[in-house]
């Protein structure tokens, strides 16, 4: 099953991965790299539309009548995990969490990035909507830093104050995982005024 199709306490992530992210990979946006690589017990991972969780080991499960090899994937609350193949989990969108290095240029695009948007609601909620699901975050941060300048030049419409709020969850979530700090210092650090804060909730 997809993960649009799991249940909130577990998902199989499988092959059928949504393979079309639209502008959401054009030259106007920042990209991580992302090389295909295998993952061990203990390793901490991002998998949109979850977030950060650690790798808890390899399982083996039987669905339809085949079997295959899965990562068991555990995330923070405890109450969710997913399985994505070991195969291929890079197409599935698992990938290794943030470095510290790379924290500092994720921040840097939240802070200066610049993003042409559509100014037509409807193309606009398209690209908007690709960006967040591409679980990228320097795409994420892009996309967070235009919104922002968007809400200060002109105010932003529920919609996109939504995914303003959004962006700025997944990556405080990420940062705040990866350097082992409070949200609140992480929100710090992304330099989230008090307004901003109250989007995160």
């Amino acid at each position: 099953m997809s993960l649009s199709e799991a249940s909130t306490n577990e998902a199989t992530v499988n092959e059928a991965v949504n393979e079309s992210m639209g502008d959401a990979s054009a030259s106007d946006l920042p990209v991580m790299e992302i090389k295909a690589r295998s993952y061990k017990s203990g390793d901490q991972v991002v998998l949109p539309p979850y977030g950060v969780g650690v790798v808890k080991g390899t399982i083996t499960r039987e669905i339809v009548g085949v079997k295959n090899k899965y990562y068991e994937v555990d995330f923070p609350n405890g109450t969710s995990k997913a399985f994505v193949p070991i195969k291929a989990p890079h197409e599935a969108g698992l990938r290794p969490a943030l470095g510290k290095v790379e924290v500092d240029e994720v921040l840097e695009c939240l802070q200066n990035g610049e993003l042409v948007l559509p100014k037509q609601w409807a193309a606009r909620h398209r690209r908007v909507t690709e960006i967040l699901a591409s679980g990228d975050p320097f795409q994420i941060a892009t996309l967070a830093s235009e919104l922002r300048r968007w809400d200060q030049e002109r105010g932003l419409p529920d919609l996109d104050r939504q995914a303003y709020g959004r962006a700025l969850r997944l990556l405080d979530g990420e940062i705040s995982a990866v350097l082992g700090i409070s949200q609140k210092e992480a929100r710090a650090l992304m330099k989230m005024d008090e307004e901003e804060s109250t989007l995160q909730n």
